[in-house]
């Protein structure tokens, strides 16, 4: 796969390692590659005034296997000018920070950032899994599917999850953003990730249950659906969902197919769609790289070039956006 030249640079640098002196492209040889992402200068306020935009948000998905960069790009959003709003449902929220600490470079204040993790309930993690461990070895298979528990209304994670869409609430300042739907273009919505977003789902519906029935399964795929398509068409603001790849087969045209990973086989097939630009993160050997043209992945593009080897980098989707008609404002024209 070709890669552009300047997909790599040094951690010791910044966007201008190219016209570094001699002497630091000698130590940036020396040391590990990453992606070099795009500069602010193009985007040097964040809301334009008095002008609204005459399109939404895109909406973009990234898939991709671990460590493919996905989490890392968001950086060059974030150095685009849009205020960026990161909402971690699993963990890797530090390679993102890096993308700036590892270069030296402070945070830029237009990252806000909210964490959540599947929570433990009333005992520890490993009290609940000696209780589950208990039951199984207690009770019959179908005892187990039927079981309910009734009290997992008192930690239903995928509650807070709607919570923060409806009232982003910052760990980063303390601050509050109000909610997600009434944001405008100026600002993006990150959600990291499908997968993470899947297990929330699954957990207030079936609590501590050990088993899950395929009812079980047809409502946490339900209730996911339904929030990503909140997302993608109710949304004014750019959002961008992170996940993860697995194959599945292509009940369609047959074979096998690269699709993004999340619950059951129903619900894969139906999320592409409700996205602009949906892109497969690549690494090979220490290069990254973005491809929408991988043959064998379920992939599309309105703000790329179809092709392969493509910089991971969000400006070249904020450009195309903004020759458009796209404006990082407040508001979108109706």
């Amino acid at each position: 796969m070709p890669i552009p030249q300047n997909l790599t640079a040094s951690n010791n640098t910044g966007p201008s390692a190219q016209n570094s002196s001699s002497s630091s492209a000698q130590n940036a040889s020396n040391s590990p590659q990453i992606p070099v992402m795009s500069g602010r200068s193009d985007y040097e306020s964040p809301t334009i005034p008095n002008s609204d935009s005459l399109l939404s948000g895109v909406n973009v998905l990234i898939e991709g296997p671990t460590g493919t960069g996905k989490t890392h790009s968001i950086g060059t959003l974030v150095d685009c000018g849009v205020e960026v709003f990161f909402l971690a449902l699993e963990s890797g929220i530090e390679s993102l920070l890096g993308y700036w600490t590892d270069r030296g470079l402070e945070v830029p204040p237009n990252l806000h950032w909210h964490v959540l993790r599947l929570g433990t309930g009333s005992g520890g993690a490993f009290t609940q899994l000696i209780d589950a461990a208990d039951k199984i070895g207690r009770q019959t298979q179908d005892s187990l599917y039927k079981m309910q528990d009734f009290n997992r209304a008192t930690n239903n994670p995928f509650l807070q999850v709607l919570q923060q869409l409806a009232g982003f609430h910052d760990q980063r300042t303390g601050n509050s953003y109000g909610d997600v739907s009434t944001w405008g273009p100026n600002r993006a919505l990150v959600l990291d990730g499908l997968t993470g977003l899947g297990s929330f789902a699954m957990a207030m519906v079936i609590g501590t249950k050990p088993l899950r029935s395929q009812t079980d399964w047809g409502l946490a795929q339900g209730v996911v659906e339904k929030c990503l398509r909140s997302l993608c068409d109710q949304c004014k603001c750019h959002f961008v969902l992170i996940g993860h790849v697995e194959r599945e087969t292509d009940l369609v045209f047959g074979g096998v197919k690269i699709t993004v990973q999340t619950l059951g086989k129903a619900l894969p097939p139906l999320i592409p769609p409700m996205f602009s630009d949906v892109i497969l993160a690549v690494r090979e050997g220490t290069k990254w790289s973005w491809s929408t043209a991988h043959a064998m992945a379920d992939l599309k593009t309105r703000n790329l070039p179809v092709a392969d080897g493509i910089q991971p980098s969000f400006k070249l989707i904020i450009d195309k956006w903004m020759s458009r008609g796209g404006k990082l404002s407040a508001k979108v024209k109706s």
